[in-house]
């Protein structure tokens, strides 16, 4: 299986949550499934069906947490020499030509992406565009409305 990008931010993540599903939802939810079953007959009582519903989602969950965790490619960009140019975990700050638009993303996994909080998907067409690109670069946009062109104002890799 290929190895899949991820920000060290994304990685304590994912990491924070399967530790909250192992140590604090697996266990109350095993409470659940217990005092279900001393109310008696199992077929109709929906408290036990629904704890567990509960436990196979959460198990899924934490497979699949542990699945994303073991075939990362986790990537510090603080300690990445990418020489003034867009890599993965960069954030960039770009102007749309037109509209005079300014808006700030941080290229990410596509598990971290979340274009409300800046971080757009390395796959997407904007991050495709960017990537290898320097600070007042010009880069154009394949959108279904049309090519929207970009000016690079900026690069962090924080």
């Amino acid at each position: 299986m290929n190895k899949v990008p991820l920000t060290v931010t994304g990685a304590n993540k994912l990491r924070a949550e399967l530790d909250e599903l192992k140590t604090v939802v697996r266990p109350r939810i095993i409470q659940a499934i217990s005092e279900a079953r001393e109310h008696g007959d199992l077929k109709e009582n929906a408290e036990y069906h629904a704890a567990r519903e509960q436990q196979s989602f959460a198990e899924g969950r934490i497979a699949e947490i542990e699945g994303k965790l073991s075939n990362a490619n986790i990537i510090d960009v603080t300690k990445t020499d990418a020489n003034g140019k867009v890599v993965f975990g960069a954030t960039v700050e770009i102007e749309d030509i037109d509209s005079g638009k300014v808006v700030t993303y941080q290229i990410v996994g596509e598990d971290e992406a979340n274009i409300k909080e800046g971080r757009i998907s390395v796959g997407s067409p904007i991050a495709r565009a960017l990537i290898g690109k320097e600070v007042e670069d010009v880069v154009v946009v394949k959108a279904p409305g049309g090519n929207i062109e970009y000016e690079i104002l900026s690069i962090q890799y924080i």
